[in-house]
């Protein structure tokens, strides 16, 4: 994968990241379980992570 393609999978994490946590925070104002949005934003957190460590590997 090139670099190119990994920033193009991180923007697409970040931007369902972002449309994750308004339906969080939208969800939690009603009074609604935020648990399984919360794993989910977890899980996404630890991608982005990892595909930085790889788009860091393929710059070197």
């Amino acid at each position: 994968m090139t670099k190119e393609e990994i920033q193009a999978e991180i923007n697409q994490v970040k931007n369902d990241y972002i449309r994750i946590q308004g339906d969080l925070d939208k969800l939690e104002a009603n009074g609604g379980n935020i648990a399984k949005l919360e794993e989910q934003l977890n899980q996404m957190e630890d991608q982005l992570a990892e595909l930085r460590k790889r788009k860091a590997e393929a710059e070197e």
